[in-house]
């Protein structure tokens, strides 16, 4: 029997699924992470825009086309939000975000007669190994629904998140959860997993964080790693102190520039890459001008810019939303001057070494990433999950062309 186990959405979805694909194989199942044929389908859905929402819904005709026979089974946050606009589709199951590995595997085995193995470490399908810290959120940003779908946040402790990283073969464990930042587990801080994870022999990178984490001690448990991948994904949203305020954002332009700073400081050739959000209801030209100048400003590395999305029952959904066309216009712009930071950034390392882990060929080069993000496009035959020394040549596409030194 074949399953497969689709994602949309953030890496904590990812993280998900490879539980879900985990507990399939150890029951005998033949899974892929892939649309492809197969007798079951779990999709994995995401609600952070209207967009992702509606990918989510159009996902259960796009597994269909495979197999129209299969039995496909729903879960995750645009679920969790509108169940009714998936079981109207005449699925198998449909759940929320709250134990969806449990829920799924249970099910499809009450469904098959097998046994169900839920529990265990996710399968890893990528070079990277995702490694789920964390899961909700207690923030309550004014734009976002993921605190009522995902709910409160919670924690593992360090000794099982320990356990996993110890039981880890892959190159690269990527640390992540809805809300990194808000890592706590007995009084124990992100901070003090990040000691904790001292003799783990992989290279370490940190999912998306709030900036409010950027401490001294913080950067300085970082610098203990065996392998730190200095590449600090920082949430800003918006350049404009106003702005923030409004998206109840908990911090000023000015105080995420000097969490910048404290980074560079510690990390000189490191990496800080940013989300950005075109067009929120109260953004004015003023306000918008901010947005374009902090990509400067910062010094980012990448930047991901997306329109602003209107979602029910959020503080901003009360608010006047501004025409399609200026939110398009103003993403466009920041697209464009994201674009420009980045091909700095990586010129910036022009003639210079870095490591980088190869991970998957794409014509005839082999392509991964270094411990600051730059995407490398390296020739030769190279073994995936290795790491290389390089020299950075140029920028190239959306990185670098290199050479193995």
């Amino acid at each position: 029997m074949k399953a497969v186990v689709f994602t949309l959405g953030c890496k904590v979805n990812e993280t998900e699924s490879g539980s879900i694909l985990a507990g399939l194989e150890a029951a005998g199942w033949d899974v892929s992470d892939s649309l492809e044929p197969a007798d079951v389908y779990v999709l994995n859905t995401c609600a952070v825009t209207a967009e992702a929402e509606k990918k989510s819904r159009q996902l259960v005709a796009r597994a269909r086309r495979y197999n129209p026979d299969a039995k496909v089974y729903v879960c995750g946050c645009a679920s969790q939000n509108s169940p009714a606009s998936f079981e109207e589709r005449n699925v198998a199951y449909v759940c929320g975000t709250e134990d969806k590995e449990q829920k799924v595997l249970a099910r499809i085995a009450e469904d098959f007669g097998m046994a169900c193995y839920s529990g265990l470490f996710p399968k890893q399908t990528r070079t990277r190994a995702f490694i789920k810290i964390q899961d909700g959120c207690n923030s309550f940003c004014s734009y976002c629904r993921i605190p009522y779908l995902r709910g409160r946040t919670w924690s593992r402790s360090i000794e099982d998140i320990k356990r996993e990283t110890d039981a880890c073969t892959s190159p690269e464990i990527v640390l992540n959860g809805i809300n990194l930042t808000a890592y706590s587990h007995e009084g124990r801080t992100l901070t003090d997993l990040i000691l904790a994870l001292q003799d783990v022999p992989a290279r370490i990178r940190l999912g998306s964080l709030e900036n409010g984490i950027i401490s001294e001690d913080f950067l300085q448990a970082c610098t203990h790693l065996q392998d730190f991948a200095p590449q600090f994904h920082l949430s800003l949203q918006s350049g404009s102190t106003a702005v923030l305020k409004a998206m109840n954002r908990h911090y000023t332009r000015e105080q995420y520039l000097e969490r910048c700073a404290l980074v560079y400081m510690y990390f000189p050739e490191g990496s800080i890459t940013t989300d950005i959000i075109a067009g929120f209801p109260t953004e004015t030209d003023e306000d918008f001008a901010e947005s374009l100048s902090i990509i400067r400003e910062a010094g980012f590395a990448r930047v991901h810019a997306f329109e602003y999305s209107q979602r029910a029952g959020t503080v901003s959904a009360r608010l006047k939303d501004l025409p399609h066309a200026v939110k398009n216009a103003r993403l466009q712009q920041l697209l464009a001057e994201g674009r420009a930071a980045e091909v700095r950034f990586v010129s910036s390392f022009a003639g210079k070494a870095l490591d980088f882990i190869a991970e998957d060929r794409q014509g005839q080069y082999w392509t991964g990433y270094t411990g600051n993000y730059i995407k490398i496009y390296a020739p030769g035959e190279l073994v995936p999950g290795k790491k290389y020394r390089v020299e950075i040549e140029r920028a190239y596409e959306d990185g670098a062309i290199a050479r193995c030194i």
